[in-house]
């Protein structure tokens, strides 16, 4: 089966990963959770567009690449409600004059998105049930209650959906991995600007941090769970 990072990781860098014994799958645990993370206006646009239209309404905007990704997502949002397996959403709220920092440094456009660039995409939106996480960060670890909101749900490994996946889709993943969470990304709901930064980063968190899959091969793995 074809990968997104076929065409932009060699064939020899893929073998030699291989070789050397990365990228085992570690599968699913018995509790997961859902993090859908970043998925909001100003990530995606109000309506799907190609990114040079998307980011006329919001600098941060990924574009229409996004809205494939929302419809993967609400997939797997449909299977976590019937279950009543925990959802988290860890987003950026609106930024303060406090809030300047190195993100701001390099990223200058946050500080300007409007306000209802924070709300959330209707189509994934939070139910009064789900627990929000906002970050000042990357990860949705650093600086927040996440670990903890876990530890109390009783997960045991987690889904990763949403943006930017070489940011802090990366981010978390990392931090879940070092947490010793089992970790699933659909890469198919999780999107960025940058397909290559896309494929590259999907490839690297396949080869140490997750296991890395459609979002219908997830619905499969999730339905073998009692």
């Amino acid at each position: 089966m074809a990968k997104p990072w076929d065409g932009i990781i060699s064939g020899e860098e893929q073998r030699a990963y291989s070789s050397a014994g990365f990228g085992r799958p570690t599968g699913m645990g018995r509790r997961p959770a859902l993090l859908i993370i970043d998925v909001q206006y100003r990530t995606v646009g109000t309506t799907p567009r190609p990114f040079w239209e998307a980011i006329k309404e919001f600098p941060t905007s990924c574009g229409d690449v996004g809205w494939a990704a929302v419809g993967n997502i609400r997939k797997l949002l449909n299977v976590f409600r019937a279950r009543a397996w925990p959802v988290l959403y860890p987003h950026v709220a609106p930024k303060e004059a406090f809030d300047y920092g190195r993100l701001s440094d390099k990223v200058p456009a946050i500080m300007s998105v409007a306000g209802r660039g924070y709300e959330f995409v209707q189509e994934v939106a939070p139910a009064p049930q789900d627990i929000l996480l906002p970050k000042k960060h990357p990860s949705a670890f650093f600086g927040t209650p996440l670990a903890s909101y876990l530890i109390n749900c009783g997960a045991d490994s987690l889904v990763v959906t949403g943006c930017t996946t070489s940011g802090c889709v990366r981010g978390s993943v990392v931090d879940a991995f070092a947490y010793n969470f089992r970790v699933l990304v659909p890469h198919d709901a999780v999107y960025d600007r940058s397909a290559t930064s896309h494929a590259v980063n999907l490839f690297d968190m396949a080869s140490k941090y997750a296991d890395v899959m459609p979002t219908e091969e997830a619905l499969t793995e999730l339905g073998k769970l009692d």
